[in-house]
């Protein structure tokens, strides 16, 4: 594993899709609170990433790793990202 400042956390959402907006909320409010890269992908009108996440949204990886679907447990999150920093 390569020694870096924070985690990378990639937030895979789709428009319309209220767990997903719950989810950015969660991964929002805590971004101010630790220090994680984040990256948001929405994945309508990609068929690969349609393929790939739809039936799982939203999906939070972080450092590559799958870490939540359906629902960001807020302390879960915490202690993973602080984990991976």
């Amino acid at each position: 594993m390569v020694a870096h400042d924070s985690a990378k956390v990639v937030l895979y959402y789709a428009n319309a899709c209220h767990l997903c907006e719950r989810a950015r909320g969660i991964v929002a409010e805590i971004k101010e609170e630790l220090p994680f890269e984040l990256e948001e992908i929405e994945i309508d009108g990609d068929p690969a990433l349609e393929s790939r996440y739809r039936e799982w949204l939203p999906v939070v990886e972080i450092d590559g790793e799958r870490a939540f679907v359906y629902y960001v447990d807020p302390d879960a999150f915490r202690r993973k990202v602080a984990a991976q920093s």
